[in-house]
């Protein structure tokens, strides 16, 4: 579909750096010469209104998600027209632009904006409005530190393109088509990663609670009850252990040449700095009382308050810790690589959630609630051979999801990079989109989406790994 684009014959200078040159015979004006903020109060909400709140849009595809007739908002709302531009002002930078089909109420952190002559249409203002270059100028102009906003005094005073309107609609076509196969790629990459997961995670609880043999891929010959409830049967050579007989807590606190650490989900504790590296972004620093914080050795087991969710952590560098987390050290010899696996295993984070109410109280989990999960003790040549197996069997399933992951990301990039090069008039696509069919054959309808199908993505990566604690 974009094999043969070139730029334009004819280009002019746009005179916004941000815009570039654009084509010679598009017009390039102030957004409010073409375009109304509509200033509309609600007051009256009827039930057949369709209400959208900022939650509702997703963010750099205009999809309009969840909102329906019946939600509720404490700000001041907008009334706005089927066909109006809806641009999130606040954070700017999560490109919430949306165009709905419907009328309705939106919340007052939107501005509602409308084509005001028929040589602007709305599908192309959403468009362009949601493109990166656009979206980066009015971040640049925002206020607030913690909240920052947009105002239409910028916006409105921002220069903006409007190609006749054959190419608006040949534009429109043309994303619309390819962002659609796009997503559907990004569909199957994403389906890819979930079964990887999925897959990943049920080899490891089978080989650490002793389902399978990793020796032969299956069942051991004889099996006798664990009498714990999570394990059910293990294989009749293997012991069941209660967890204080193979960790107790590291009491030392922290040394002064200790290295900040940070308890991740993704990478285990590892130091502050490498996961800043990893994410690609700062995280919050603990300055004061250091003193109090943990002391961390390799090998050392994290208890955090994430631990409900993703299981205990390794600690893969010594160092320090803060100091509502628990810190365990072996009690017993016995093979780290094993337990690291036990730990993050689906069956055993079931049992961690059983111990306690604290999902539902802010409870954080405490050594005591880890004394009451029993676990399974191989012989220890059993726990090295078990964690090597899974140890080259996760490399491997990783590098799939991680090479996937990269492909998802490189595409969106791919995809952000072309809307901003057509809605900006720097690809000339006239031939190619009047080579497209009216009605793409590969189309199908979004679930849950209430907008247009505008084109739009994100070009920031997917999220890391969460970190549980800096």
């Amino acid at each position: 579909m974009i094999a043969g684009l070139e730029p334009y014959p004819a280009m002019k200078d746009s005179g916004a750096p941000w815009l570039g040159e654009v084509p010679d015979h598009w017009v390039v004006e102030r957004l409010k010469c073409s375009v109304d903020n509509v200033l509309d109060q609600g007051t009256e909400l009827r039930g057949a209104d369709v209400h959208i709140a900022l939650e509702h849009v997703e963010s750099w595809t205009g999809q309009i998600r969840c909102a329906d007739s019946n939600s509720s908002f404490d700000s001041q709302l907008k009334r706005f027209r089927s066909g109006d531009v809806l641009f999130g002002k606040l954070r700017p930078y999560l490109a919430k632009v949306a165009r709905p089909k419907s009328s309705g109420y939106c919340v007052g952190e939107f501005l509602v904006l409308r084509p005001r002559h028929q040589d602007l249409r709305g599908p192309f203002l959403a468009v362009f409005l949601r493109s990166k270059p656009v979206i980066d100028a009015v971040n640049n102009s925002t206020f607030g530190a913690k909240m920052p906003r947009a105002d239409w005094q910028f916006i409105g005073g921002m220069s903006a393109v409007r190609p006749p309107l054959f190419e608006q609609s040949a534009i429109v076509r043309f994303l619309d088509q390819t962002d659609r196969r796009i997503r559907r790629y990004i569909r199957a990459k994403q389906k890819l990663i979930a079964l990887l997961e999925e897959q990943k995670q049920f080899i490891v609880h089978q080989a650490v609670t002793g389902q399978i043999d990793v020796r032969t891929g299956r069942p051991y010959p004889a099996y006798k009850p664990s009498g714990v409830e999570w394990l059910g049967k293990v294989p009749g050579h293997w012991e069941v252990r209660r967890s204080k007989r193979t960790f107790t807590p590291r009491q030392e606190l922290a040394r002064p040449n200790d290295i900040q650490l940070s308890a991740t989900q993704a990478y285990g504790v590892i130091p502050q700095e490498e996961y800043e590296k990893r994410v690609g972004r700062k995280v919050v620093k603990i300055l004061l009382h250091l003193e109090r914080r943990r002391h961390v050795e390799v090998d050392d087991f994290v208890i955090s308050m994430r631990s409900f969710q993703g299981g205990l952590e390794r600690a893969w560098e010594s160092g320090c810790i803060r100091s509502s987390y628990i810190v365990l050290k072996a009690a017993t010899e016995l093979v780290v690589g094993y337990f690291g696996h036990l730990f993050k295993s689906v069956g055993y984070i079931a049992a961690l959630q059983s111990t306690a109410n604290f999902i539902r109280d802010g409870q954080d989990l405490n050594f005591e609630n880890f004394c009451r999960v029993d676990v399974p003790f191989p012989p220890k040549k059993e726990q090295q051979l078990i964690a090597e197996t899974l140890d080259r069997v996760t490399m491997c399933t990783g590098s799939a999801i991680e090479r996937s992951h990269r492909e998802v990301d490189l595409l969106q990039e791919y995809r952000t990079r072309l809307i901003a090069d057509v809605v900006t008039g720097k690809l000339d696509l006239r031939e190619a989109a009047a080579r497209l069919p009216e009605v793409d054959p590969l189309a199908e309808e979004d679930v849950d989406y209430a907008g247009d199908s505008d084109v739009g993505s994100n070009p920031v990566n997917a999220e890391a790994a969460q970190q549980v604690s800096p």
